[in-house]
């Protein structure tokens, strides 16, 4: 395990953290009250919150099962969060079970649940990263030691876009995925899901300042600025477009007669 090689950090239970938010949305219990206040005060103001928490978690299953049936077998998820079964690597081992899987995450919880993401088949790998996604030489270089990096990669960042801002934050997120992406080999994958305004614009924005009062930057974006991410990219089909009518599942079908879920996905491929 990559990530367990340094001291492991201690965890801030001062404030929140959007993973933690996030597995309080997810019905999880890996979260500390702070987490907790923050993801009722956001459900409050924008109550599709756990609806596209869990529609977030769909996608990643969807997606990944159709990349491994596409014939990827190394994944690398970047932003995963705290573990919630099944995860990627058993989505994706149980259509390949040679496939290699490397998670990376910046918070110290989802360090000590490493070990549960660890347990994939025999005979394929899963691995775990200590990192923060904007040091992609740091991710790709401890990745690279679980995963070969001249063949195709799925790489996966499932809502985590919306906390990276634009190059006036200080981010510049289309410029650091575009980093990651040149450094896949032709046949690798780019698989999304980011917060729109586009769909609730209210609730959105109420619930991006509740995060970013709470010390998280959160940053909502347009059909068009999502779409960016994509560039140069062949994207799979039904293209960009609401999470929820991505190649959906009838659980999927259901939840769309729900409500909106305000949030963009899309898979493509490295030509």
């Amino acid at each position: 395990m990559t990530g367990s090689d340094a001291a492991s950090p201690a965890v801030d239970t001062s404030r929140p953290h959007p993973a933690r938010v996030y597995d309080w949305w997810l019905g999880g219990k890996d979260n500390y009250p702070v987490d907790e206040e923050l993801a009722r005060r956001i459900l409050a103001v924008d109550e599709t919150a756990v609806r596209g928490a869990r529609a977030n978690r769909r996608f990643m299953h969807r997606a990944v099962r159709t990349v491994a049936e596409a014939g990827v077998r190394q994944f690398l998820d970047i932003g995963t969060g705290i573990p919630t079964e099944p995860n990627l690597h058993q989505v994706a081992q149980r259509i390949a079970p040679e496939a290699r899987v490397v998670y990376a995450d910046n918070d110290p919880i989802v360090l000590r649940h490493a070990e549960a993401l660890l347990r994939g088949t025999p005979e394929g790998a899963t691995d775990y990263v200590y990192a923060d996604v904007r040091d992609p030489d740091a991710v790709l270089r401890s990745a690279a030691e679980v995963l070969d990096l001249g063949r195709p990669v799925a790489l996966s960042l499932v809502a985590l876009t919306h906390y990276l801002g634009d190059a006036a934050d200080g981010d510049d997120v289309h410029g650091l995925l575009k980093r990651y992406v040149d450094a896949l080999a032709p046949g690798s994958h780019l698989i999304l899901s980011q917060v729109t305004a586009d769909l609730n614009p209210e609730a959105v924005e109420k619930a991006a300042g509740l995060f970013a009062r709470s010390g998280t930057p959160f940053f909502p974006r347009t059909l068009a600025e999502f779409s960016r991410f994509f560039d140069g990219l062949e994207l799979l089909g039904p293209g960009v477009i609401p999470v929820t009518g991505w190649r959906p599942d009838p659980e999927d079908v259901a939840v769309q007669a729900e409500g909106i879920v305000p949030v963009y996905a899309g898979v493509a491929r490295k030509p």
